[in-house]
């Protein structure tokens, strides 16, 4: 994008980190440049990095496409590069399938290839644009892309999805949670998406009690229990496609700190708070804590009263003094700083913690004690049947059947 009647690319130099980049995309309306429409379709934002009058013989610079936006078919006679920095967008050469393209791709684009790029139908797609050799450049500007030729994906997605014979329910319910998602596995690895998507969207949701909301949040969090970041970024999206607020997917990111340990959930954190920012939602949220440093384990003593009963007591009693002080922290922190919070409810939470534990694997004891804490809060057994068969092509059968063990000893049939 380097003609001398557009020099109009972009990329904001105070942007350091992904969540800083959309705050500042945020703002292009008061501080950046639209695209040319006779070059453009939609919305386009741009800002040069390096301009022709640098001295460096090269052109770099960010554009920043909202959803549907993408340039016209256009050639360079001396290539391009684009570095994808956020969202997901498209790219297509004359002649070619459009491609799919994500955060951290690279896209090298050969000499007078005919090409355009932009945004996808539901996400921005922010890149940055390299052009080598400015001096000899020339960029030609071509006809808009049309909305038919832009919309081919879809058509060529749906086909696909008849080729990997997914069913109708497996596609309806991945559409309610990702609606016109694009998915690169559907392309590369047809056979098992077939097999996954027909049971994971099909065979085990049709088993159960549990509502879309609820599965969602509790795969979310089994997700973060499971180390999975790429799942759980979709799940996130998910989440707030089907109805979970901003303030739920964080109180599921919070109260999974007590179990994961906030070595494993810090980069959740930043994932988290790089959706909400793209989506426009302003941080810090509303905060949700109930307690201070004074009642904390007061509050959180009685909150695990509430949910386990006697039993809580008499760990206090039976522990040794030198170990006495877990005891304490248990309630002080884990319940007291946590799970006293607001934003979910004690149901809810108990439900959780029970998909975070099975997710872990090895918590065998302590999943059985909060499935006595799941019925004593209103959690039945086919409620906890239908979230562990939920959870189940996520975590694998070794964690699900150690699972339905420990509810079996729990709630014998």
């Amino acid at each position: 994008m380097n003609t001398s009647e557009d020099q109009n690319t972009i990329f904001p130099k105070s942007a350091k980190t992904p969540a800083e980049h959309f705050q500042y995309m945020n703002s292009f309306k008061e501080k950046g440049v639209p695209a040319p429409k006779e070059y453009f379709t939609g919305t386009i934002w741009v800002n040069m990095n390096i301009k022709p009058e640098d001295d460096y013989n090269t052109l770099i610079g960010t554009v920043t496409f909202e959803p549907k936006g993408r340039t016209n078919w256009h050639t360079h006679t001396c290539g391009q590069i684009l570095f994808v920095t956020q969202g997901i967008g498209y790219y297509q050469e004359k002649g070619k399938p459009i491609q799919v393209i994500r955060e951290g791709d690279v896209v090298k684009i050969p000499k007078n290839i005919i090409h355009w790029h932009g945004a996808s139908h539901n996400s921005a797609m922010v890149h940055i644009a390299i052009v080598p050799e400015l001096d000899k450049d020339k960029t030609e500007w071509l006809q808009p892309v049309t909305d038919e030729e832009y919309n081919s994906y879809h058509t060529s997605d749906q086909k696909r999805a008849k080729d990997v014979r997914l069913t109708e329910a497996a596609v309806k319910n991945h559409e309610e949670l990702w609606p016109q998602y694009m998915s690169k596995a559907r392309q590369t690895d047809p056979e098992l998406i077939e097999v996954f998507d027909n049971f994971a969207f099909d065979g085990v949701i049709s088993y159960g009690n549990l509502d879309t909301k609820t599965r969602v949040m509790m795969i979310l969090g089994s997700t973060i229990a499971s180390q999975a970041p790429d799942e759980y970024k979709m799940f996130v999206n998910a989440a707030l496609n089907v109805g979970v607020t901003p303030v739920e997917v964080r109180e599921i990111l919070y109260q999974s700190v007590p179990y994961v340990g906030i070595a494993k959930v810090i980069d959740f954190i930043h994932t988290t708070n790089e959706i909400f920012t793209e989506r426009g939602i302003k941080l810090p949220l509303e905060g949700q804590s109930t307690t201070t440093p004074e009642t904390r384990h007061e509050k959180g003593l009685a909150l695990q009263r509430a949910i386990f009963g006697g039993v809580i007591d008499k760990m206090y009693e039976t522990s040794p003094k030198n170990q006495v002080h877990i005891q304490r922290f248990l309630s002080a922190n884990c319940f007291g700083d946590y799970l006293t919070r607001t934003g979910l409810d004690v149901k809810t939470r108990e439900l959780l913690t029970y998909c975070m534990l099975i997710s872990m694997g090895g918590t065998e004891s302590q999943v059985e004690g909060h499935i006595q804490g799941n019925v004593n809060v209103g959690n039945d057994k086919e409620t906890l049947l239908s979230v562990t068969t939920q959870l189940l092509p996520y975590i694998g059968y070794p964690r699900t059947l150690n699972a339905i063990k420990c509810l079996n000893e729990v709630i014998p049939e």
